[in-house]
């Protein structure tokens, strides 16, 4: 029960900060709060799968400073994909994916900052 409670927390999070980066005209546009959730769960298996196959592959992300970026770099590529996926979802090209993958990241660090504490004692991570 816990995994599905996480899965819903991490859902709605993703996606109030998809609506954040639409809000803020940061090369990234969604539809509504529903195509919000639809795309976070496109992108999180976007990523997964990515994620799987740079692992088959045998590529890892190196710490530091090109890790984050290469992050970023993969962040950027899952979002273009994920935008032929969903009809409600628009990345102004590679440098809109860019910006918005920043955006994301940097969003998604500070909600993490401020519901980290409040929910471990409730067994979840952020």
């Amino acid at each position: 029960m816990g995994v599905i409670i996480g899965i819903i927390i991490y859902l709605i999070v993703a996606a109030v900060v998809l609506m954040v980066v639409d809000r803020l005209n940061l090369g990234l546009s969604v539809a509504g709060f529903g195509n919000a959730i639809i795309a976070a769960a496109v992108i999180a298996i976007v990523t997964w799968i990515i994620s799987w196959l740079l692992a088959q592959l045998g590529l890892s992300f190196p710490s530091g400073l090109l890790g984050a970026i290469i992050a970023v770099i993969v962040s950027a590529v899952v979002l273009m994909i994920s935008d032929r996926f969903l009809a409600g979802m628009k990345v102004q090209g590679f440098t809109g994916a860019l910006v918005a993958a920043i955006a994301i990241g940097v969003l998604s660090w500070l909600i993490g900052l401020i519901l980290g504490p409040v929910l471990a004692p409730l067994g979840f991570t952020a």
